[in-house]
């Protein structure tokens, strides 16, 4: 929608005119028809007052809505203005309105006055014409979307804003960015804008066509645009664009009709403008429309002689050649009247042959004869007012006649012109011809060029329609003969020209057939019903009408809906053809009639399709002399048309459907073929007849077999038949005319089951599905017959009555009965009575003959799900998708049906699908598992442990594991379940999208079928089945938990961090294969919403979310509402699950025999309260809980373990909940289970046990623990012990206060572990600090080292985490040992001291230990020989991820001989493999500098800020790498954060620490870097790096110092400290951090700091000498540092200082003799390096080398004498003082 503001030029001197209209500059065309605005001031149109006596409202609108059915990026807005003609050429009177300004007014005054003065003059004389002024253009898709940005090279890139103001205003508010392809642009919803168009480009007189328009806008979208030198005439012109409301007030058509709402008449009206689409559009019409357009071209009178400059053509509609005939149908421009009876063209100044831009629109009649014509006359206007000279002198005459043989005229003209008026009688020919007598302009030549068109719903113009059209009417007339251009008919030729014209049908413009449909549909039918008669003979045209009635749409091109219209389909009656296939290629069925209702005329835009679809029917169009409907479909009815035709008073009627039943029977090859391809129409058209004739005949009451005649009936059946074995034989072939008459035969079908007999449609259907099997088991490519199926019984099934056609309320007779359909109602509860209906109970629930009798359809249905689930079949995976959803959409109408919203009604409906729960059962394993748990997951309770290898990935699902867990067998290995090859699983499963409808639909019939029905039923399974049941349930609790709204989120956006991915490993590692209880614990842990790897594989297709990753933004309310979805379908979803448990608890105690099955209804349970659940739920859930161990508490204290540490780990996770209810009936459910405990036995030692370790479990994984609310539910829990009056005076209340002391301990460790969250080290201190704490209760000692392994995994501390691992093995190896003994098991920690020394901490060594037969001691999974191979392998993977890979040795040292007593091959195998991998890595990285393994630091505290920390001294263990400044920056940081800015301080030098020195206040660190230190006899035995890095207990650091206090003085008096620290424990250990426990003090003298430089230098020559490669620039580095003579405290310097004196002391003349041997070594090893590099160089160096063995002699010559001094006192015998001064240096000893 256009709304023009306002117009506003720098001066005002007199009206100007607009007028807007879109082009599209790559299609060349002009798209809409011109919109003219008026918006100049009341005082100016007064100027004009004299020519426009009588303004017409219509004329002064300043809106219009214009509509673009081909968005695209090149189309424009074009504005042009005129004003009135005046003297002068378009240049010279564009001139004031370039050089003036309104502001500088006084500089203009006379100058403005004289034009107003002339402008007034101008206009009274000359106001009828105008003269083209300026014009500009606007981009639309700049306004409509933002992607045609600076980016791409429109008209607004940055150069242009000087030239063009017009688009320099860009859009003040930012658009929406379209994600729409480069050309198409959302023209629908964008927001409005307005513009301010400043420029506008004064117009060239010989440039005015079209054609200079478009080569203008191209070079617009040009960066270098040429427009943009010229200079521009300066306005502002306000509009606003905005998308148009959907029903506009007070709104014109392009006819001026008055389009509803038109609340006012006089408020000023907008206008729509007509469309002329850049393409096609296929939309029938559906309103009149009868209007002529034309524009005059050009015009060459460059050859007429006289005075003709000014031309201006004036152009009439005549009815007949009398002047007076010329008829008021031009539609006026603005300001003016409505209509007028002529129109003028702008005139240009003094130019012979003008061109010109005008377009005249005309209204033109509807029945137009001969005389109609369009009369040109050429004037020539005087603009200077002269004497005797005319206004207008008229100088030219053509014409154009618009009827000839009775077709409209259009198209381009190019006239020859009259020089006189043309003689009487012209207007019946064309100008063309040579009229005797009249003068013609150049030689009549044609001059003058002229273009018409019409856009109308009378005249088709197109010649073969007119052709068939003009023949049917003569048939109807019976006038003959009758003349047809040079044809003249008779009825000998009759038939054979309507049949050609018939077939010349198809050469028609498909856009003009689809305009005139109904029309041409409504003749051809009619011809059918009534066949011809032609001199007395009946013509038989069925055969040809078929077939060309279908080429019809055929030919049609696909076109793609236009964005922001809706596209229809063809009048058929189901308009919307989406509930036929839910997938895409439902687009086949449809595209030969996709057509896309663009069409901007409607009167008012239909509501919908079926509406549109009743007015294409209504055939408003123009033949108004009968319906369509009436004289198609109902020869019979009350106003059939009878032909007016003498001779055929026998009225030949037929029924349109039996017609066309009968001749697509009998029909052959083409037509045969040409009716396939478009079946669906025929299908149509005959149920539609069928219908109309029941309701015509009143039929409808009439009992169905009885409404059509036998005869119709075989016709039928015979069809249908045929069309089954077409589609059963051509399925491969043709497969898209296969897919489409599949859906449409379905369609018809289910058509007739609302017309026919039922029992007749049933057959029909029996003899398709025969058809279809029988190809089946030939066939090669059976899944696509299958899809057909599919659709094909999908397609009938959305039949509205499909639940009354299945009989629902009918009982299942036995088998016996005669009639499959009685209708017997008998209620159910007589019908259960009896023994022959409990047969009928499980023939309910399976797919039996009477069932599939009873209910034909959803037996069909079911049929196909479960044999396209059947795992032995061919089940692809697009075909389980279409049969779930068949089922699945079934449902869902069912559930939004409101007659079936009565639940006895519903149990009814649900007891159609009963077969279903079992087919879900046996699908069970090929489900998606939505239990985010590893891919191992194999419980080794079960008998499968041994064959399943965590390593190999055919494991069996847990669900099944858990299945032979719970049964009663005595060898899984005769279990139905252990599948026959799982690896043949991972082929054949189902997308969890599948799976996820196929668990809802499950759930539905759980919760709408009658509870007793169920309970009868689950009470005849076996315990195998009832196990397959509850796993089922376990799945469908994982498939709907509630992930929460940030996963929805993170679904969104898909992203996975790469340590996220290492830590769900990791934990998958520490828990994953051993024990399901872990599993869960681990699950209730996970808060992402996949954990474990293998999900990664779907995760692209975890569609139930798939809509959000195609529109990954979405709204904040859209994801609220997702939200509030998902969490009510959870609740839902798992309410269902815990009634069915109810069902199934309860048939279990009626029957005795199935106590097994409790366990698995318990862990359903436990696995239900895992998951984040609604309040609401958990309610019921404890309450189903506490019942369920109140009845059976023996299963829980007796039997499995597992299952009561996993209740108490939920009821304790529960316990911490927000929610005060659920806090609640946790507490009690808690409190009763200790009761019960302690009832059986006299003590609850198991509950006590598992309460404690499930705690520390939750304490040490879960981030968002609450330990308030659980200190809360503690408290109730005392309460509750206290006020308990049975148990008042039994131990029981003592032992409780026990236990919830030990809690809140527990408890108080984890607040602290809140504080130090963000202090790794603090962290995993307390974590250690609480593990010691356990050292007598392995269960929980146990829990936390797993704790701690988990944390440092996640903080990627690989070989911390493996220690834990090796730690917590060594502990089950004590326990292990105690309680046996066995030869091939470890015999406690010893065995693994090779490993780490550290390990002799996990020994047993006291009595206090608790023997591990106690009750409840050593109950976890782990203290099992299966528990401690899993925790050894997986320290070795975490030994494998540290690079430590000679540690892996030693674990798997001790892990072989378990293997090897078990003969398990397999694993030996893998274990080798692993060793072997192992022992390469070290071999290929024999250096050792490819494995970092860790960097080490001192770290001192000070300051009484740090608490128990206070004076402490740590080793810090840091990645491999990691720098002083990073690690002091760490810390810094972080106790900045702690404790303030300003408080932390850190000590720089590495001296020993004066307490009183520091400030109380202030925290200090001191950070030193530390190296390990071995001694001398260490050395011998650690020779790889790896035993250089491995088990580090002494580190040291040097100080330097000098007796003054400096660090660092001259060599005389440089002294050196060495520190030594040993920590408690060696690293790598289960911390990161270790307590130093002793320090020692070396100090050595200023001698010995010479002795250990020169040694070092030494060395270091040493080592550039023998390096391989050799490198000569290091050679030469070191040697020049060597051989200098005059390096500061270089080596001559230091011989100078010590050896120049034998030193007074004795104890140094050791020291003396060392030094100067190190000298001696020394200058010889210089010899060694000059020579190496003699051999080096090359010849540019020789001066060089030279140089240096100059200074080398020299260093020889000094140092001789100094070398060679030795000391006398060294070289007696040593006597036996001596002895005592052996070690000089001073040693002091500081622990």
């Amino acid at each position: 929608m256009v709304k023009c503001l306002s117009l506003k030029f720098e001066i005002e001197i007199e009206p100007i005119f607009g007028s807007l209209a879109l082009y599209d500059i790559k299609e060349k065309k002009k798209i809409s028809e011109n919109f003219y605005f008026d918006l100049n001031s009341e005082q100016m149109k007064g100027l004009l007052k004299p020519h426009t006596p009588h303004i017409a409202i219509s004329t002064l609108a300043r809106s219009a809505i214009f509509s673009i059915t081909y968005p695209s990026a090149d189309i424009f807005l074009v504005i042009k203005l005129e004003k009135v003609l005046q003297q002068g050429d378009i240049g010279e009177c564009c001139e004031p309105y370039m050089v003036m300004k309104e502001s500088d007014s006084s500089k203009h005054k006379e100058k403005l006055e004289k034009l107003r003065l002339q402008a007034e003059q101008s206009c009274s004389r000359l106001g009828r014409f105008h003269m083209p002024f300026a014009w500009t253009a606007i981009h639309l898709l700049n306004i409509v979307s933002s992607v045609g940005g600076l980016d791409r090279s429109d008209p607004d890139s940055d150069s242009e804003r000087k030239g063009l103001g017009t688009w320099n205003e860009r859009k003040k508010k930012g658009f929406e960015r379209m994600s729409v392809g480069d050309d198409m642009c959302n023209f629908a919803t964008f927001r409005p804008a307005t513009l301010t168009v400043t420029n506008f480009f004064k117009q060239e007189g010989d440039r005015l066509s079209d054609e200079d328009l478009y080569k203008f806008l191209a070079d617009m979208r040009r960066p270098s645009s040429l427009l943009r030198r010229l200079r521009p005439v300066t306005a502002h012109l306000k509009i606003d664009i905005s998308p148009a409301p959907d029903s506009p007030h007070y709104c014109l058509s392009p006819e001026l009709l008055h389009v509803k709402p038109y609340p006012d008449l006089r408020v000023r009206p907008t206008k729509e403008v007509l469309e002329f689409p850049a393409r096609y559009v296929y939309t029938p019409h559906t309103t009149y429309r009868n209007l002529l357009y034309v524009y005059p071209q050009s015009l060459n009178f460059s050859s007429r002689q006289g005075s003709v400059r000014n031309i201006a053509v004036k152009v009439q509609f005549m009815a007949g050649e009398d002047p007076i005939q010329a008829l008021p149908v031009i539609f006026g421009k603005s300001s003016c009247a409505e209509f007028m009876k002529e129109a003028y063209t702008p005139v240009i100044y003094h130019n012979k042959s003008p061109e010109f831009y005008e377009e005249i629109k005309m209204k033109i009649p509807a029945n137009l004869t001969d005389n109609h014509h369009l009369l040109f006359t050429f004037y020539h206007i005087s603009c200077q007012p002269k004497q005797n000279t005319p206004l207008e002198t008229p100088v030219g005459y053509t014409w154009i006649p618009l009827m000839q043989h009775g077709r409209l005229r259009t198209g381009s003209f190019s006239l020859p012109v009259s020089v006189e008026k043309p003689p009487p009688s012209y207007s019946v020919l064309t100008p063309d011809v040579q009229l005797p007598g009249m003068k013609w302009v150049d030689n009549h030549k044609g001059v003058f060029n002229v273009e018409v068109t019409a856009v109308s719903s009378v005249h088709t113009q197109d010649p073969h329609l007119d052709k068939f059209f003009t023949l049917v009417y003569v048939l109807e007339e019976y006038s003959f003969p009758f003349r047809l251009k040079d044809v003249i008919i008779t009825e000998a030729n009759m038939e054979g020209e309507l049949k050609a014209s018939m077939a010349a049908l198809r050469l028609a413009l498909l856009d003009t057939c689809v305009r005139f449909l109904h029309q041409l549909l409504s003749k051809l039918i009619q011809l059918i019903v009534y066949p011809p008669v032609i001199a007395g003979q009946i013509v038989n045209l069925g055969p040809s009408y078929i077939h060309y009635c279908f080429r019809l749409p055929t030919a049609e091109p696909t076109i793609p809906p236009a964005s922001g219209t809706q596209s229809y389909e063809m009048p058929m009656q189901y308009a919307t053809l989406s509930r036929a296939t839910a997938r895409p290629s439902s687009l086949h069925l449809s595209r030969s009639k996709s057509i896309s209702n663009s069409n901007p005329d409607l009167a008012s835009t239909p509501v919908s399709p079926d509406e549109e679809v009743q007015r294409i029917i209504g055939s408003k169009g123009i033949d108004r002399s009968h319906s369509w409907v009436n004289s198609a479909y109902a020869p019979g009815g009350s106003r059939s048309v009878l032909r007016r035709n003498p001779n055929s008073s026998c009225e030949l009627k037929q029924l349109l459907h039996e017609e066309l039943a009968l001749q697509w029977v009998v029909s052959t090859s083409t037509v045969r073929e040409a009716a396939l391809q478009q079946a669906w129409f025929f299908f149509q058209l005959m149920t539609k007849s069928m219908a109309h004739h029941l309701f015509l005949t009143s039929k409808l009451e009439v009992p169905r077999r009885q409404r059509f005649p036998d005869r119709f009936v075989d016709d039928i059946a015979a069809l249908v038949c045929a069309i089954s074995a077409d589609i059963a034989s051509r399925y491969h072939k043709d497969v898209e005319l296969v897919e489409r008459l599949n859906s449409s035969l379905a369609f018809f079908l289910n058509d007739l089951l609302s017309l026919m007999d039922r029992g007749f449609v049933f057959n029909l259907i029996r003899s398709y599905y025969k058809q279809i099997a029988n190809k089946l088991h030939t066939a090669q490519n059976p899944s696509s017959l299958t899809a057909l199926k599919m659709d094909f019984i999908r397609i009938v099934c959305s039949h509205e009555h499909y639940v009354i056609l299945n009989l629902p309320c009918s009982t299942l007779s036995p088998p016996a009965s005669p009639s499959p359909s009685t209708s017997s109602t008998t209620s159910q509860s007589s019908a259960f009575s009896s023994v022959v209906q409990d047969q009928g109970v499980a023939t309910m629930f399976e797919l039996s003959v009477p069932f599939r009798h009873q209910h034909f359809l959803s037996g069909l249905l079911l049929t196909e799900l479960s044999l396209i689930l059947d795992p032995d079949g061919e089940g692809v995976f697009f075909l389980h998708k279409k049969a779930i959803s068949a089922v699945h959409s079934q449902l869902c109408s069912h559930d939004a049906d409101p007659r079936y919203s009565d639940p006895q009604v519903r149990a009814q409906v649900a007891q159609l699908y009963l077969p279903l729960i079992p087919i879900v059962m046996e699908t069970l394993h090929h489900l998606h598992d939505f239990s985010d748990s590893s891919p191992a997951r194999v419980r080794h309770a079960s008998a499968h442990a041994d064959d399943a290898d965590p390593d190999s990935s055919n494991t069996i699902s847990q669900s099944v594991a858990m299945a032979i867990a719970g049964s009663p067998l005595p060898h899984a290995k005769a279990n139905p379940f252990a599948l026959p090859t799982v690896a043949g699983r991972q082929s054949s499963s189902l997308s969890a999208e599948c799976s996820k409808t196929l668990l809802v639909c499950f759930l539905w019939v759980l919760k709408n079928a009658d509870a007793a029905l169920l309970e009868r039923w689950v009470s005849d399974l076996s315990v195998l089945q009832i196990n397959r049941l509850l796993d089922l349930l376990h799945l469908c609790v994982s498939c709907f938990e509630y992930k929460g709204k940030k996963a929805l989120e993170r679904i969104n956006s898909l992203t996975f961090k790469k340590s996220q991915d290492m830590k769900a490993r990791l934990e998958e590692a520490i828990l994953g294969t051993i024990g399901a209880r872990q599993e869960m614990v681990r699950r209730c842990r996970e808060r992402s919403p996949y954990g474990s790897q293998e999900n990664v594989r779907w995760r692209k297709n975890v569609t139930h979310w798939r809509q959000n990753t195609d529109r990954v933004d979405k709204t904040k309310t859209e994801v609220e509402q997702e939200s509030v979805v998902d969490g009510n379908l959870s609740t839902e979803a798992s309410l269902i699950v815990l009634d069915t448990l109810e069902i199934i608890v309860k048939t279990v105690v009626a029957s005795e025999l199935k106590e097994s099955v409790l366990g698995g209804v318990l862990r359903v349970l436990l696995h239900s309260m895992a998951g984040n659940q609604s309040a609401l739920f958990l309610q019921h859930c404890f309450t189903t809980q506490r019942a369920l161990v109140f009845k059976f508490p023996e299963m829980l204290f007796e039997e499995d373990t597992e299952l009561c540490a996993d209740l108490c780990l939920r009821l304790l996770r529960h316990c911490s909940s927000s929610v005060s209810s659920v806090r609640s009936h946790a507490s009690a459910s808690l409190y009763l289970l200790m009761r019960q405990n302690f009832e059986i036995g006299n003590n609850f030692a198991r509950v006590k046990m598992q309460v404690t370790m499930s705690l520390s479990s939750l304490v040490g994984t879960s981030q968002n623990f609450n330990e308030e609310h659980l200190r809360r539910s503690l408290k109730t829990i005392l309460t509750y012990a206290e006020e308990d009056v049975e148990l008042r005076d039994t131990p029981f209340p003592e032992q409780v206060q026990d236990l919830v002391f030990n809690l809140h301990m527990i408890l108080t460790d984890t607040v602290k572990m809140k504080e130090h969250q963000q202090d790794p080290e603090m962290l995993i201190d307390l974590m250690y600090r609480i593990a010691k704490g356990y050292q007598n209760s392995p269960d929980l000692r146990l829990t936390w080292l797993q704790n701690m392994a988990g944390k440092h995994s996640e903080r990627g501390n690989h070989a911390e985490a493996a220690h834990c691992l090796v730690h917590s093995a060594a502990l089950v190896a004590e326990y292990l040992n105690m309680l046996e003994d066995c030869r091939y098991l470890p015999i406690g920690c010893v065995t693994f001291q090779n490993i780490s020394t550290n390990v002799l901490e996990e020994s047993a060594v006291s009595d206090d230990v608790l023997s591990p037969e106690e009750e409840g001691i050593c109950a976890g999974k782990y203290f099992s020989e299966s528990g401690l191979v899993g925790l050894l392998e997986q320290a070795a993977a975490s030994f494998n991820m540290a690079a430590m890979y000679e540690a892996i040795n030693e674990v798997y040292k001790i892990l072989l001989p378990i293997h090897e007593a078990n003969r398990d091959f397999k694993k030996l195998a893998t274990v080798h493999g692993k060793l072997q991998d192992a022992f390469n890595k070290v071999y290929n990285q024999s250096s050792g500098w490819e494995r970092m393994f860790g960097t080490y630091f001192r770290v001192g505290f000070y300051g009484c800020r740090f608490g128990d920390l206070d004076e402490q001294e740590f080793v810090y263990k840091e990645p491999s790498i990691t720098k002083l400044a990073e690690i002091s920056h760490r810390l810094e940081e972080f106790y900045s954060e702690r404790f303030g800015d300003d408080a932390v301080e850190i000590i720089k030098d590495s001296n020993p620490v004066d307490k009183s020195k520091l400030d109380p206040n202030k925290a200090y660190l001191q950070i030193t870097y530390v190296e390990p230190f071995f001694d001398t006899y260490e050395m011998k035995e650690r020779i790889t790096y790896f035993d250089k890095n491995y088990n580090l207990r002494t580190f040291m650091y040097c100080t330097p110092f000098t007796l003054d206090g400096r660090a660092h003085g001259d060599l005389h008096e440089q002294y050196k400290r060495k520190t030594i620290l040993t920590t408690s424990h060696a690293f790598p250990y289960i911390k990161t951090r270790i307590n130093v426990i002793n320090k020692e003090e070396i100090i050595l003298v200023p001698m010995e700091v010479a002795i250990e430089d020169m040694q070092k230098k030494t060395q270091e020559l040493a080592f550039a000498t023998n390096q391989d490669p050799a490198d000569s620039k290091m050679l030469q580095m070191v040697l020049q540092g060597c051989v200098g003579t005059t390096v500061n405290q270089g080596p001559l310097e230091v011989a100078q200082v010590f050896l120049s004196d034998i030193p007074d002391d004795p104890k140094l003349f050791r020291h003396h003799n060392k030094l100067r041997l190190c000298f001696k070594d020394f200058t010889k090893r210089c010899e060694d390096a000059l020579r190496k590099n003699k051999a080096l160089i090359g010849p540019d160096q020789k001066e060089y080398h030279r140089e240096l063995e100059r200074n080398y002699t020299k260093l020889k010559e000094a140092l001789g004498p100094l070398i060679n001094r030795k000391i006398p006192q060294l070289y007696r015998t040593l006597t036996i003082q001596t002895t005592q001064t052996q070690r000089s240096s001073l040693r002091k000893v500081d622990c």
